[in-house]
């Protein structure tokens, strides 16, 4: 300990406390001290250690007035075993009618405590005098001669509380000369709280909060203390707080300090060396139109380089000093960092000395927030793990910028403090491109492009990738294209040898963080195809209730694991869905199962609502676990069609691979609509004969008929006419003995040959489609082969029988609710209508026609609608809105990329030719 003399420092190995509960130390062990009333007799000893203390004062300072009658001999014993307790190094010897314990003044922190006082008190040094006054008042540890409760006792304590208040004060002033001001606003308000009649702390309260630029509070806290004085005492305050007052009203300059001894904190780590991208985030917190901004993203996005160099561009914003944590909220090898941890490392950064720090966490917090009020700082906080972690650090007022970088969402950030979220996406093409020339050194190279292809615009996998380029100068960056092609090794390949710059580590201080339900949700989303997903989906994978996926998607949104490019869609990273798929999980084989039947099925239900009088398959019974999408109309089925679209194209090919071959074929005849009406020929050509293969290895006759159909429409709407013809006599085979079957085939034949001018042979196969179907009393395939009977008539001039035909047609769609069958035969109608010259009801035909069309998605429909209704415009005198009509046309044939844009051109030239004519002068 040292002693009173404090330019020389001794030690002894017993050192004794009053100011607190009283103990003994020895050797730094605490020593047993016995019962309350040995160490009330210690205590009385302590308090003038090296002097004698009689006998009868002993008693009356452990007894008071009450002591008990065989108080002499109780206190001899109490005195006998102190002397054990103490040993000879201390010794307790009886002299003159009473009791000395000789130690060192200086091991005792009561002694200890006045020497530092007195000579804080005689020091000009104003930085020594805060030491010297720090240390004292860091000796104490709670109330003085805690849990012991005497006359004397009390006395005695009463009289230590006065001592520490005025070191307190003295204390105070000396932090104020040292222009210490805002630091200690939150505890002189706490203590003038507590004692509203000292005019001391009151006048320091009022000094700090004036040189804070509080001159109202100060003036406030002035009226305050003469009110309590006037009505409690009946006194006016003492002169010096009157002239403090009187100075602070005429704003004198002597009481404001010269310059403030607080540091300005400079906390930034260094800005990336390399930073490219980023221009539109970056344009963003330039705006500033927050306060605080949550930088969003999974590992490896690059949230922290983005805050460190922006906040170093833009150090001028922030002349009071930035502030910097690493909140290690996904550290790998530790928790994360207590928010009253980094509380107190502020208050270190921004020069509050120790023992002006209160105990209390939440004192603690405030005296930050008191610190930067007002102040143009700047507030980093990286990694942070989840809300609670980062709201004690954040300013009470506004003038301080505060970014926060973080693996989740932070919604409570957002909700409770206007945080504004700013999360990063992959960086584009061209960003990347540029990034990894800039660390490769190197310009375009098929190689390069290879790498960027397998980085997917992820910051930390580019920057791996140019590390063991680096590494490896001598190596083409061929071979490390050809490392990252094996899919099941490709996560090892993203190792540059440490965990900050090893994909899989980083990936995983995410990963490691998901309770269970979520971990598996995550690891089986890798089977899904689709660069998207539904949380029905999701659901299907895991086997789990909708609500149980939502929850889950939820919790890895937030992670930044799965991003939400539309509202009620999900996708995962190309390399998140490489890391989740190196992930073990027994469960894979049946998920995949559940995921084809949920596609399966959905997309059925789905084709049912957008052709309701198609003829259905019997789908096979769906695993347990899987849930069916809902949808109640025919929009929704054409949105979830367009949605899963690519899902259900890599579905097709994965059930054919797998060998689930009648997956693979139905799931292509459900998609067959959604591509026939959104001209998707190509799809349907290159989805039916993978379906095809799929059914011939099963043996399926009936799926091997309906993919040579699918292959003939398509094949047809490509003006590829002998495919057609070809796929379409093998579907006959195929179905030989099923009249339905044949009939539909027959419209497919007949379709082929309309498309090829060969209108005779084309009405002979919608005649043997109309017996079929009659044989069969098909009402629905009745009306289809009786619209086709009546347009070929009417390809062949005998457009009153076609009339006949076509108008039965309508009517049978009409009461059967097909509104495919409707449209077509509209359009058959208005052709009819047209050569027999009424071509306002021609017109009304075809307007009909396109109605339908348009509502059913059937854009090749359309196209060809308007054709004919530009025919009756032409015919009917009205040129300009033929003209309308075949340009609307062509802008859907060459959408389509469809071979009836070429004809349709020369129609609109056509018609613009006869337009100037008609408009030439005379």
């Amino acid at each position: 300990m040292r002693c009173a003399d404090l330019d020389t420092w001794q030690y002894s190995d017993v050192e004794f406390g009053v100011l607190g509960e009283v103990e003994v130390r020895a050797g730094g062990r605490q020593v047993d001290l016995g019962p309350a009333r040995r160490r009330c007799v210690l205590a009385a000893l302590l308090v003038d250690v090296n002097q004698a203390v009689r006998t009868d004062q002993l008693v009356d300072r452990v007894w008071g007035d009450r002591p008990p009658a065989q108080a002499r001999t109780t206190l001899s014993s109490y005195l006998t075993r102190l002397r054990q307790v103490l040993g000879d190094e201390t010794p307790l010897t009886r002299r003159s009618g009473g009791y000395v314990l000789t130690a060192d003044p200086g091991s005792v922190d009561l002694h200890h405590f006045r020497d530092l006082v007195a000579l804080a008190r005689g020091t000009a040094d104003d930085s020594k005098a805060a030491e010297l006054l720090d240390e004292a008042l860091g000796l104490w540890r709670g109330e003085a001669f805690a849990g012991l409760d005497t006359p004397w006792i009390n006395a005695v304590r009463g009289t230590l509380d006065a001592e520490r208040r005025a070191a307190e004060q003295d204390r105070t002033d000396v932090q104020l000369r040292l222009g210490r001001h805002s630091a200690l606003l939150p505890s002189l308000t706490a203590q003038a709280e507590d004692h509203p009649l000292d005019e001391r702390l009151a006048g320091q309260l009022m000094l700090a909060q004036y040189r804070g630029g509080r001159r109202a509070d100060a003036l406030e806290t002035y009226r305050r203390v003469r009110t309590r004085l006037s009505d409690e005492l009946g006194v006016d305050p003492s002169p010096p707080l009157q002239e403090l007052h009187q100075r602070i009203l005429a704003a004198d300059q002597a009481l404001t300090p010269a310059e403030t001894a607080l540091p300005v904190p400079r906390q930034l780590p260094a800005a990336p060396a390399q930073f490219t991208g980023r221009a539109r985030e970056l344009e963003l917190l330039d705006a500033g139109t927050a306060p605080i901004t949550v930088i969003g993203g999974t590992g490896g996005m690059g949230k922290t380089w983005l805050a460190l160099h922006w906040a170093h561009r833009n150090l001028d914003r922030f002349p009071d000093g930035q502030l910097y944590v690493n909140l290690s909220g996904f550290a790998p090898s530790r928790e994360p960092l207590a928010p009253e941890t980094a509380v107190r490392g502020f208050l270190d950064a921004l020069g509050v000395p120790p023992t002006s720090i209160p105990a209390d966490a939440g004192a603690q917090a405030g005296l930050y927030r008191s610190l930067v009020a007002g102040k143009r700082m700047l507030i980093v906080l990286d990694n942070a793990r989840d809300t609670d972690q980062v709201t004690p650090l954040l300013p009470g007022e506004a003038g301080c910028t505060v970014l926060i970088t973080s693996r989740r969402q932070l919604g409570g950030l957002v909700a409770a403090h206007g945080a504004k979220p700013l999360p990063l996406k992959v960086l584009s093409e061209p960003e990347a491109r540029e990034l990894l020339a800039l660390r490769l050194h190197t310009t375009e190279s098929a190689a390069m492009t290879e790498l960027l292809r397998h980085c997917a615009g992820l910051p930390l996998a580019l920057g791996i990738i140019a590390a063991r380029a680096a590494a490896n100068p001598d190596f083409p960056l061929s071979a490390l294209a050809e490392e990252l092609r094996d899919e099941t090794a490709k996560m090892a390949a993203f190792d540059a040898g440490e965990a900050t710059v090893n994909l899989r580590a980083v990936f995983s201080w995410s990963y490691q963080h998901l309770d269970a339900a979520d971990a598996r949700m995550f690891r089986l989303l890798s089977l899904h195809p689709g660069p998207d997903f539904s949380a029905t989906a999701a659901a299907s994978l895991a086997g789990v209730r909708l609500d149980e996926a939502r929850v889950s998607l939820g919790t890895l949104t937030g992670a930044h694991l799965l991003t939400q490019p539309a509202p009620g869609r999900f996708a995962l990273h190309d390399l998140l869905r490489a890391y989740s798929a190196s992930q073990p999980d027994d469960d894979r084989d049946d998920a995949s199962l559940r995921l084809l039947d949920h596609y399966l099925h959905t997309a059925q239900h789905a084709d049912q609502l957008l052709f309701p009088h198609r003829d259905r398959l019997t789908p096979p019974i769906p695993s347990p676990g899987m849930t069916l999408e809902r949808l109640t109309d025919d929009h929704k089925a054409w949105d979830w069609f367009r949605a899963e679209r690519p899902a259900l194209l890599t579905l097709t090919e994965r059930a054919a691979d797998t060998g689930f071959g009648g997956h693979a074929w139905r799931i292509h005849w459900n998609l067959v609509t959604f591509l026939q009406r959104s001209g998707l020929w190509h799809d349907l050509a290159a989805n039916a004969r993978t379906a095809l293969a799929a059914a011939r290895r099963t043996g399926d006759r009936e799926g091997q008929a309906q993919c040579h159909i699918s292959i003939a429409f398509s094949s047809v709407r490509l003006a590829e006419f002998d495919d057609a013809h070809a796929h379409l006599g093998h579907a006959l085979e195929l179905r030989a003995g099923d009249r339905i079957a044949q009939a539909d085939i027959h419209l497919q034949l007949d379709w082929a040959c309309g498309q090829q001018g060969r209108n005779e042979e084309a009405l002979t196969h919608a005649l043997e489609a109309l017996r079929l179907y009659q044989a069969e009393q098909h009402e629905s395939g009745q009306a289809l082969a009786l619209n086709d009977v009546g347009w070929y008539h009417a390809n062949l001039g005998t457009y009153t029988e076609a009339l006949t035909y076509c108008d039965e047609a309508l009517r049978l769609h009409r009461k059967l609710g097909n509104r495919v069958g409707e449209a077509a035969s509209s359009d058959s109608v208005g052709y009819a209508r047209h050569h027999l010259g009424d071509h306002e009801e021609a017109i009304a035909a075809y307007r009909h026609a396109i109605e339908l069309y348009h509502e059913l998605g059937d854009r090749y429909g359309v196209a060809t609608a308007l054709t004919h209704l530009a025919d009756t415009h032409t015919a009917a005198g009205e040129p300009g809105l033929a003209r309308d009509c075949v340009s609307s046309a062509l802008d859907i044939f060459e959408s389509l990329r469809h071979p009836r844009a070429d004809e349709t051109r020369t129609k609109l030239r056509g018609l613009d030719a006869v337009g100037s004519g008609l408009g030439a002068p005379d």
